[in-house]
């Protein structure tokens, strides 16, 4: 099956995972420009060393999952140099051509509407992030298997937001032997969780929740463990913020507090970079068939 045969690409820093998506594009017939990510030159590969290089005549642009910075920083963790996206570079994009990220923040969004490319944001949707949601979860209890001296078994979790992500940590933390607690505003969300076989709360009995938690999963993206909800934590607890960056903790009043609290980021491309690189490497044919060739087979 060669369906994207001829169609030029360029991949722009990425891990793992993004290796993975090139050689799944490569059988495909794609053509990949790479810069910023060590890959085995090919025939159908073209290793770039500018970015403007790899983004002339590209059909597509194609970002690692966490995109860039506030200052236009690419996620390059494989790369020995610093990758910078800055408006100047993006207009060499063609116009009219798609970007693919998992997350767009607004410094991207901001250069992406100025050259009139269509943002494609692959985390939000449903079949990547439940599909991702495997990793994520695992990558979480490893963190907290690693956190703190006692079992998951027999310990008391706090899950804060019920999406795609926290349905998954729940099923998991239960088949553990965690005692799940779910906060959710959504009731909804509280009824399913209920089904599920853990422990609904609004809310507004979070801090009601924290006082008993042992672990705090954190899936919301805005502030909601400020200081005065750290204050009535179990001392002994750990925050695991799941969230997109900077994530919904106040990192620095757990610190005063003596709480262990970590952000954690693109735990998919860091406890099982594989897996993940093949789930890219499912749903991103798909996309890129569906915007640029206009059929979804």
């Amino acid at each position: 099956m060669s369906d994207l045969q001829g169609i030029s690409l360029a991949v722009v820093g990425g891990d793992k995972r993004d290796q993975i998506l090139i050689q799944r594009l490569i059988e495909l017939g794609a053509k990949i420009n790479v810069i910023g990510l060590p890959v085995d030159d090919c025939e159908q590969i073209s290793i770039k060393n500018h970015l403007s290089h790899a983004l002339t005549n590209a059909a597509a642009l194609l970002l690692p999952m966490p995109g860039i910075d506030p200052q236009g920083k690419v996620y390059a963790p494989l790369y020995d140099k610093k990758l910078y996206l800055n408006d100047e570079e993006l207009q060499t994009l063609p116009t009219g051509a798609p970007i693919f990220v998992g997350v767009a923040r607004p410094k991207l969004r901001q250069m992406a509407e100025k050259r009139g490319a269509p943002i494609i944001e692959v985390a939000e949707m449903d079949e990547f992030a439940i599909l991702n949601s495997v990793p994520s979860a695992e990558g979480a209890i490893q963190m907290a298997m690693e956190g703190l001296p006692i079992t998951i078994h027999g310990s008391h979790s706090v899950i804060i937001g019920f999406g795609r992500l926290a349905v998954t940590l729940t099923r998991m933390l239960m088949g553990l032997g965690s005692k799940v607690t779910v906060v959710a505003r959504d009731p909804v969300a509280r009824a399913r969780v209920w089904e599920m076989g853990a422990q609904p709360l609004p809310l507004e009995r979070l801090t009601e929740a924290l006082a008993q938690g042992d672990f705090i999963y954190n899936t919301v993206p805005f502030m909601v463990l400020d200081q005065e909800k750290i204050e009535a934590m179990n001392p002994e607890g750990m925050i695991i913020d799941l969230a997109t960056a900077p994530g919904g903790t106040d990192f620095e009043a757990a610190r005063q507090k003596g709480v262990k609290a970590e952000l954690a980021p693109g735990l998919p491309g860091k406890v099982a970079a594989k897996t993940a690189g093949m789930l890219v490497a499912r749903v991103y044919p798909g996309l890129i068939r569906k915007h640029l060739l206009g059929t979804d087979r």
